[in-house]
């Protein structure tokens, strides 16, 4: 399925979750800004327009999200948690320098050891840490 706001809000409306305006527009804003952003950033960015949202709103809209399978939490750091609207298997990269953080294709699956193979994993994750291209450049 490609990943559009309307195919996702149709994947909502099947799973029967409420679609009130609040939670469009983040799911509107996780579409439109591949970042990873935090809450924080949602909330600075959605709050101009809406003024009525709340932290707290955006918190249980992405814990929704979370469990509907249609964003992924990433915790690169400890201190910084982001999402994704991207759920399929890829890699991140984070800049030390500028901060933004990079998806990469990665095959997974293969990089499973055998010792697991009766384990049920819940989650997969590759994150890589360093210095962007760009940033390089840049020095």
């Amino acid at each position: 399925m490609k990943l559009t706001f309307e195919n996702l809000k149709q994947e909502l409306k099947e799973k029967n979750v409420s679609l009130s305006h609040q939670r469009l527009k983040i799911l509107e804003y996780l579409v439109q800004n591949r970042c990873h952003p935090t809450v924080e950033q949602i909330y600075s960015d959605l709050q101009k327009d809406m003024p009525t949202l709340s932290k707290t709103t955006i918190y249980n809209t992405l814990r929704m999200l979370e469990k509907a399978g249609l964003v992924k939490v990433i915790t690169i750091e400890d201190k910084e948690t982001r999402y994704d609207i991207d759920t399929k298997d890829h890699g991140h990269f984070k800049c030390e320098s500028c901060g933004n953080i990079f998806d990469f294709p990665i095959d997974i699956d293969p990089l499973i050891p055998e010792e697991l193979s009766e384990f049920k994993i819940f989650s997969k994750d590759v994150y890589f840490n360093g210095i962007c291209a760009r940033c390089l450049d840049i020095a």
